[in-house]
């Protein structure tokens, strides 16, 4: 028997369940409800919920796209190696997305609401807009509300500032664009034609890298410019961070051009992400309107 089919149901569950995105936007969503001063309990309500919500997605993805993976060799998938049943995903899918519907309903109605919009625009991606010119419009609406999820989280239910709302929303352009970069050989023999795969290669990945250095700027200028502005040292940590942002852009951009396609292009993009939170989380900057 090959040591992958002794792998255990939950280990091989979590792997279909795209981990590193999960992970990287449950950091990003606990940060942010830390850095508006929320208790802790509530900060840790926020996590459940929002990794509730990503292991749906991540699992229906799986689920959806079984057959799609055994069509292409999918080796880092457990549904298109046969390790786990696609019944047993689909499942699992269900049950975590109804674990986040119920702890949605503990963090308020504004939070609620939008965390139900985000985990439905990641299952309407899932379900099939992955395929369209507008697979880039669940990405823009999901990050875009999960500051939303995060800061109006609780009883006194506050708005996140206008430029918070706005990077969430770049930040997922260029999530998506790097996220299928790999997979634009594979996604074309199956069908798949979303909207990275009509701009290509370069375009795509020159448009992800650029949306991204436009939400450092949109971070620094809410930072700089806004209602309550940073001052002293967080002036410091607030260029210190839009720098190492655009460095690993341009670090994106040369290796775009060059050609090459791999899952650094996705991980120099998480990384950014969490340049960004950690900025925002200790240069003290008001994320609330």
């Amino acid at each position: 028997m090959p040591a992958g089919r002794r792998r255990s149901l939950p280990s091989l569950l979590l792997a279909s369940s795209h981990p590193g995105p999960t992970v990287t936007v449950t950091v990003l969503a606990a940060v942010i409800a830390a850095a508006v001063g929320h208790p802790v309990w509530l900060v840790v309500l926020v996590a459940l919920t929002v990794v509730a919500g990503q292991l749906s997605i991540g699992l229906a993805n799986d689920w959806i796209d079984a057959d799609r993976d055994r069509a292409v060799g999918r080796s880092d998938k457990p549904v298109a190696q046969g390790l786990v049943a696609v019944g047993t995903v689909r499942t699992a899918a269900f049950a975590t997305a109804a674990v986040a519907v119920v702890l949605s309903l503990f963090l308020g109605p504004v939070a609620a609401v939008a965390h139900l919009v985000l985990v439905a625009a990641g299952w309407a991606y899932d379900a099939g807009l992955k395929r369209t010119v507008w697979s880039v419009v669940p990405f823009v609406v999901a990050f875009g509300l999960l500051p939303v999820v995060a800061v109006s989280a609780g009883p006194d239910a506050a708005w996140p500032a206008w430029w918070a709302l706005a990077t969430g929303a770049v930040f997922g352009v260029a999530i998506h664009c790097t996220n299928v970069l790999p997979d634009l050989v594979d996604d074309a023999a199956t069908g798949v034609r979303g909207f990275p795969h009509r701009l290509g290669l370069r375009g795509a990945g020159v448009t992800a890298f650029a949306s991204l250095v436009v939400a450092a700027l949109l971070v620094l200028g809410g930072q700089l410019l806004g209602d309550d502005p940073v001052r002293g040292g967080g002036v410091v940590l607030a260029l210190a961070g839009t720098l190492a942002v655009v460095v690993l852009a341009a670090v994106g951009i040369r290796l775009v051009l060059a050609g090459r396609a791999s899952r650094v292009l996705f991980r120099l993009v998480i990384a950014s992400s969490l340049v960004l939170v950690v900025e925002l989380g200790l240069a003290g900057a008001r994320l609330v309107a």
